[in-house]
C-alpha cells in the first residue's frame, strides 16, 4: 500500500496559541501534515506571559522558551524565524514573506496575535521609548535599567503594573500614569483599584491617575513626559502598556471577514475555505481575547477539526484574571458592578488585613467576583459563575468563601 500523502499545514505566527494548536495536532495525528511555521520574531516560541518575571529578574529568557529550535527539528517541522508574512493569496493558497519567498499550503492557521496600542503623541520614535510586548522590548528595558534613573510607565492595567514592578525591582524610580480614575478598571472596581494604588505607593511606585500623556520630550533620547495639564515628569525610560488590538492586517488585505478581529465561527474557521485562526487575532461572536485561558480551548477545537474530528462548538469561558504585584494578590471574574435593580452586591472589607471581596449576584446566581488580598476561592467562584448554579442555599455565607459556605 502506498504511504498516505500528507497535506501541507502552514502556521503563520509562532506564538502561544498557534503552537498550542500544533501540539494538539501532533498529539492526535502526528503523521497527518507536513508542517511549516513562520514567525516574525527571531526567537522560538516562548511564554509571553512570563516576560514580566524575566524583567523582574525572577527568570531568564531561556527559562520561558516553550519550544526550542531543537524541538521543531525533532518533530520534523520546518521553522522560519524573523520573517514576517506580508501577503496572503487565499485563491492561490499561498503566502509571501517580507523577503519575497512564496509558500503554499493546503490548510492555513493564522495566529498573528495582537499589537500594542500606543497613543499618537509626539516623541514616540525617540530612543528610550518602547512598548512591553516582546523580547526586543524586554531587552531594551533591561538595558535601560542597568543605568538606573527614572522610568515612566503609561498604563495602569495588568501589563503596565507588571512592567512597573519589574523596573522597580531593577532599581529604577518608577511612576505609573493612568488615564482612568482607578487602576485596572477592566478587572477591578474602584474600591479595589484604590486599595491597589495605596499598596503600590507604599512599596515605592508613584501612581498618577486621570493623567493624560501629551508628548515625550527629548533631543537625542527621551528625557521627560509631558502631561495634558502641563506637568512634566523626568524620564530616562518611557514604557507604553495601554492595551493591545488584534493584528488583522494580513487577513483584511486578503479579503477575509474581519471586524475588531479576524471573524471565526464555532470551530475556528474563517470566511475562507481551509483557513483557520486562533488566539488574540480572532473575534468570535463579537468577543476578542486578551487572556491566555480561552486560547487553549480554541487551539484544541481547531486541531480537532484539522484532524477530521467534529468538536463541540466553542464557548468562550467566563473571563477571569489574577495578578500578583509587589506581594499583593488580585483576582476578578465576570461582572464587576451591579447593572440593574435586580442585581445585588455582597461586599466584605477587612482594613486590618487589607482584604476586600465583592460578589455580584444576578437572578439568584453568581455573576461576578472581585478578590483582593486573599484569592484562594477564585477558581470556585469561577465555577459557580460558569455553571449558573442557584446560590440561594449559600447566599448568607458565600462571601466568606468555599469552606464556610459549603459547611453552612
Amino acid at each position: 500500500m502506498a504511504p498516505r500523502q500528507r497535506q501541507r499545514l502552514l502556521l503563520v505566527g509562532n506564538g502561544m496559541a498557534g503552537m498550542r494548536t500544533i501540539d494538539e495536532i501532533l498529539a492526535r495525528d502526528r503523521g497527518r501534515f507536513e508542517i511549516e511555521v513562520i514567525g516574525a520574531e527571531p526567537h522560538p516560541n516562548y511564554n509571553r506571559i512570563l516576560l514580566s518575571s524575566v524583567l523582574a529578574g525572577e527568570r531568564e529568557i531561556d527559562d520561558i522558551v516553550l519550544h526550542s529550535r531543537e524541538w521543531y527539528q525533532s518533530n520534523d517541522i520546518k521553522l522560519t524565524l524573523g520573517e514576517a508574512v506580508v501577503k496572503l493569496d487565499a485563491g492561490a493558497k499561498a503566502v509571501t514573506t517580507a523577503s519575497g519567498r512564496v509558500t503554499s499550503y493546503d490548510k492555513l492557521v493564522l495566529a498573528t496575535g495582537s499589537r500594542p496600542v500606543v497613543p499618537p503623541v509626539a516623541g514616540l520614535d525617540l530612543p528610550g521609548v518602547c512598548a512591553f510586548r516582546n523580547i526586543a522590548d524586554l531587552e531594551l528595558m533591561r538595558e535601560a535599567s542597568r543605568r538606573g534613573g527614572r522610568a515612566v510607565v503609561v498604563g495602569g492595567g495588568l501589563l503596565g503594573l507588571e512592567a512597573a514592578f519589574g523596573l522597580m525591582k531593577r532599581g529604577m524610580t518608577v511612576t505609573v500614569l493612568h488615564l482612568m480614575q482607578s487602576l485596572m478598571e477592566r478587572q477591578l472596581d474602584e474600591a479595589a483599584g484604590l486599595l491597589l494604588q495605596r499598596d503600590l505607593e507604599r512599596r515605592g511606585i508613584t501612581v498618577l491617575t486621570k493623567a493624560q500623556t501629551e508628548a515625550i520630550i527629548g533631543d537625542t533620547r527621551a528625557g521627560a513626559v509631558q502631561l495634558a495639564d502641563g506637568r512634566e515628569l523626568a524620564a530616562d525610560l518611557v514604557v507604553f502598556a495601554v492595551g493591545v488590538r488584534p493584528n488583522i492586517d494580513l487577513a483584511r488585505d486578503a479579503g477575509l471577514d474581519v471586524n475588531r478581529g479576524i471573524i471565526v465561527n464555532d470551530v475556528m474557521a474563517t470566511s475562507e475555505p481551509d483557513i483557520f485562526a486562533v488566539g488574540e487575532c480572532i473575534e468570535h461572536h463579537g468577543q476578542t481575547f486578551g487572556l491566555v485561558g480561552p486560547l487553549w480551548e480554541q487551539a484544541r477545537i481547531c486541531a480537532l477539526v484539522l484532524c477530521g474530528g467534529i468538536p463541540e462548538p466553542y464557548v468562550a469561558p467566563v473571563p477571569h484574571t489574577s495578578l500578583k504585584v509587589t506581594g499583593v494578590d488580585v483576582f476578578s471574574a465576570g461582572v464587576l458592578e451591579a447593572r440593574d435593580d435586580g442585581d445585588e452586591e455582597l461586599t466584605l472589607r477587612d482594613a486590618g488585613s487589607g482584604q476586600y471581596k465583592k460578589l455580584v449576584v444576578r437572578d439568584g446566581r453568581l455573576a461576578g467576583a472581585i478578590l483582593y488580598g486573599e484569592i484562594g476561592d477564585g477558581p470556585w467562584f469561577v465555577e459557580l459563575i460558569q455553571s449558573k448554579r442557584d446560590i440561594a442555599p449559600l447566599r448568607d455565607s458565600l462571601i466568606f468563601g468555599r469552606a464556610l459556605a459549603m459547611a453552612a
